[in-house]
């Protein structure tokens, strides 16, 4: 019978839980995997009691669904996806909607737009955050694709996201890729935020000195503030938590970290539209050269760490990194919106920004008190250039900043990495540069490669090349700008 709201493919974790939170919000849902068995241990286990139905093939998968089909992907990203879908369409008619959970190279979800368009079928690429607990009590959806869809599926995904202020964490993002490209930045964002804790953690407890029972303390105070947020938060019950024998297992854990590929992404594209992401690229590359671990031993053994005990006041310096914290991140949330606006002028996209700071402000992983701050800042000024020039940021900044150069200042003298606060930093100070050394730039490549140049005192778009050696060749200003 076709009485099923929507389809879930796919039982891993992410997928039971999205499909418990659906029948929790009075969907009736039909799940499906393609090892059969897990469809039974779930309908007897975790979906037990409940409304959710389960199919052991494809065509009774389909036959089981309302029309407009709806068949929500919840498998890995890449090539799967692209297979599941050709398995689908001979079940599928005119109309239908399919839609990918996971997290897909947004160029992918443009390809996939296009050529489901052809058949007359309907695509969606919904990012979704938040983890498994995200999943099951509502995440943050972010999705885009065909617009045609959206009326289709919105009265679900509102319903089973998270609120804020009675507003769902999701809304329609944009045509094509655009629901999986702003998934891919915040999660570049979330690499950012991440490292950025790291470094904090790593000044406090190497240079301060800090137990793991203070720093448990401290960042329970801090997620008390301007830094409450997700990710402090938790990073406060790591710190301290006990291993089996009592002792903490953080410091148990190999300082080798792991990556699915979406930083990767984000730092690609910003190279790809010209956009300084460099903050979120640090937090990569940190990731890359945390993975050299034994090449890391033989460095230390060979270029010793100056011990310098702290002199000054430790509450100050702790303050001092709190702010230093604060004010990076707001950096890499300032990059990160830098970076979708290029892209929704390069796509025509036209995204929503402050809608989608609402759909970050619960469900998700970057989930924090001032992205809050940020919807305020674009409903003020849709146009907004950056959030740098928002009254709120630039207050917030200019009492951090003391502070953020203190905390660098610090690093630097103790010879603790702290790549993400010092990109943070100089990204900062560039932006803020009326007159930068770019003019010696120009000058050396048009030295050595007639690349030419522009003036200061003539109109911009306007080239020239000097003749810097007896040997130059002449170029006429305008022929030449790599």
């Amino acid at each position: 019978m076709a009485d099923c709201d929507i389809g879930v493919m796919g039982l891993a974790v992410m997928g039971q839980n999205l499909i418990m939170n659906m029948n929790d919000r009075g969907f009736k849902v039909c799940a499906f995997n393609r090892t059969t068995s897990k469809v039974d241990e779930f309908l007897q286990d975790a979906a037990k009691g409940s409304k959710v139905v389960g199919a052991h093939s494809l065509q009774e998968f389909i036959s089981k669904l309302k029309r407009p089909r709806r068949v929500m992907l919840m498998i890995q990203a890449g090539k799967a996806i692209d297979v599941v879908i050709e398995e689908l369409l001979p079940y599928l008619e005119k109309g239908d909607i399919i839609i990918d959970g996971g997290n897909s190279h947004f160029p992918d979800t443009e390809r996939r737009c296009n050529y489901l368009k052809e058949k007359g079928l309907y695509f969606l690429g919904t990012g979704v955050s938040g983890g498994e607990e995200g999943a099951r009590r509502g995440p943050s959806m972010m999705p885009g694709g065909h617009i045609e869809a959206w009326p289709y599926v919105k009265p679900i995904f509102q319903a089973i996201a998270a609120h804020v202020d009675k507003a769902p964490c999701c809304d329609w993002v944009g045509n094509n890729g655009a629901g999986h490209y702003v998934k891919m930045v915040h999660n570049g964002i979330e690499y950012g935020d991440i490292q950025l804790i790291c470094e904090a953690y790593h000044l406090l407890s190497n240079v301060l000195g800090c137990s793991q029972e203070e720093l448990k303390s401290i960042f329970a105070d801090w997620n008390k503030g301007e830094l409450d947020s997700y990710l402090i938060e938790i990073a406060s019950h790591i710190f301290n938590f006990p291993d089996t024998d009592g002792k903490p297992i953080l410091d148990k854990i190999l300082d080798v970290a792991g990556q699915k590929g979406t930083g990767k992404w984000t730092a690609a594209n910003a190279l790809d539209e010209g956009i300084p992401l460099t903050l979120i690229a640090e937090a990569v590359f940190a990731r890359y050269l945390s993975s050299l671990k034994e090449e890391r031993e033989t460095m230390s053994k060979i270029y010793k760490t100056p011990k310098i005990n702290f002199q000054g006041d430790r509450k100050e310096m702790i303050e001092a990194i709190r702010q230093g914290l604060y004010a990076s991140k707001i950096l890499s949330y300032a990059q990160g919106f830098m970076l979708m606006r290029q892209a929704s002028n390069a796509y025509s996209w036209d995204l929503n920004f402050g809608a989608i700071a609402l759909m970050w402000r619960g469900g998700c992983i970057i989930r924090s008190r001032f992205l809050g701050k940020i919807k305020e800042a674009f409903d003020k000024n849709p146009h907004l250039e950056n959030l740098l020039c928002d009254d709120f940021f630039k207050d917030a900044l200019n009492h951090s900043l003391a502070g953020w150069r203190k905390t660098v200042s610090l690093a630097v003298e103790h010879g603790v990495a702290m790549p993400c606060f010092m990109a943070g930093l100089t990204f900062f100070d560039g932006l803020k540069t009326q007159r930068s050394s770019a003019n010696l730039t120009q000058a050396l490549r048009d030295y050595f490669g007639a690349h030419t140049y522009e003036r200061v005192d003539q109109p911009r778009g306007k080239f020239f090349h000097t003749l810097w050696t007896k040997d130059s060749g002449k170029v006429s200003s305008g022929t030449y700008n790599a």
